[in-house]
């Protein structure tokens, strides 16, 4: 049972670290669309409201949630590493440092996702309700580097995502749960074999 466990945490532990690294590669990604369609459009950088597409301003609001994002996803990768400074991967026994990497991960992970998911969902209104789509198409017609979509691919891939990282950081509770039942159960064992010798 024991083998069964230590094989389950090394892979959880692994997938922690991948799971935090599709958040960053994620991170990498969100602002695509919103630079191809709006970069352009704002031709005044003393003035980013002069504009020839109304409600491309979007461009720039998102960018410092990006770019906070983008931090908080190596904070993420750098979290899932303690999993593997504190050898949660690979000990039979967990000792206090590894339910703090463990609490940590899970604290970080649900935070980073909460945090995240209004954010994309605020944003995500402003593209579908502030945006002159009509325009956007007419601009873009003319102009080779623009990109003309209605397409809300990279707000709503944050489900998928982020949906990876909550599962891995459900199965590093179970896990740990799991190591906790088996620790009890040796240390039964242990006191029973003891008690037989007396």
């Amino acid at each position: 049972m024991y083998k069964k466990e230590l094989l389950f945490q090394k892979i959880v532990c692994i997938v922690m670290i991948l799971a935090s690294a599709l958040v960053f590669i994620y991170a990498l990604g969100f602002m695509t669309d919103l630079y191809d369609c709006f970069y352009y459009t704002m031709r005044n950088p003393d003035n980013l409201l002069e504009t020839k597409v109304p409600g491309s301003i979007i461009y720039y609001d998102a960018q410092n949630f990006n770019s906070t994002l983008l931090k908080l996803s190596i904070g993420l990768i750098l979290v899932s590493c303690l999993l593997f400074i504190t050898n949660t991967n690979v000990r039979r026994k967990y000792y206090i440092g590894n339910y703090a990497a463990i609490g940590l991960s899970v604290v970080a992970n649900f935070g980073v996702f909460f945090w995240a998911h209004s954010w994309i969902e605020y944003f995500k209104g402003r593209f579908l309700t502030t945006v002159d789509f009509e325009a956007l198409e007419k601009y873009a017609e003319n102009r080779s580097n623009v990109l003309y979509t209605r397409s809300t691919f990279w707000f709503d891939i944050h489900w998928l995502v982020f949906g990876i990282l909550i599962c891995a950081t459900v199965l590093l509770v179970v896990n740990m749960v799991w190591k906790l039942k088996l620790m009890k159960e040796e240390k039964a064992l242990i006191e029973e074999g003891k008690g037989a010798k007396a």
